[in-house]
């Protein structure tokens, strides 16, 4: 996509009078990959302009000339555009919004939210193909819910992504 065309776009609806000011994001396989934190940060900037490019891309001296705040990424692959990302990052940073979800406290329990992936969740019926919801769910015990909530995230977590239990590894000193 061509810089004065992009450019143009940019500057006209971030220019734009009367609306908060927020973060130029571009969506790019070059950017940082997204994760929850980032999701927060996101969420944290207000109103955003997120700008997609399409095919090859957008021509780099939009970058050079500053027009971004910063290049995300969904991960280590390539889509034909940015639509795609566009709409996932607006559907993560939304739930975090105030009101989005009615109960806060839904969002709360989502995967990596607390660092954990969510427990399992059970619907009706009691019994389906010889596997029952188990039985503290239905005892009406709430802190007996919790705990077995947290342990079952705990070992879904443990089994599925260890590398959310263990903390990034820094850098120390170069001698």
């Amino acid at each position: 996509m061509t810089a004065p065309v992009v450019a143009a776009a940019i500057e006209s609806v971030r220019d734009l009078p009367g609306i908060e000011k927020g973060k130029t994001i571009l969506l790019t396989p070059t950017g940082r990959r997204i994760d929850h934190a980032l999701v927060r940060e996101i969420a944290s900037f207000g109103r955003s302009i997120l700008v997609c490019g399409r095919y090859e891309g957008i021509d780099h001296r939009v970058s050079e000339a500053g027009l971004y705040d910063m290049e995300i990424s969904l991960g280590d692959f390539v889509l034909s555009g940015g639509e795609v990302a566009a709409l996932a990052v607006v559907e993560a940073a939304s739930r975090l919004e105030p009101g989005f979800v009615k109960e806060f406290q839904s969002v709360e329990n989502d995967s990596f939210y607390g660092g954990l992936l969510d427990y399992p969740h059970y619907t009706r019926p009691r019994q389906w193909r010889g596997r029952q919801v188990p039985e503290v769910l239905l005892s009406g015990h709430h802190e007996e819910i919790r705990k077995w909530r947290r342990k079952r995230a705990e070992e879904t977590t443990r089994e599925l992504r260890p590398d959310l239990l263990t903390p990034p590894q820094r850098e120390g000193p170069k001698n």
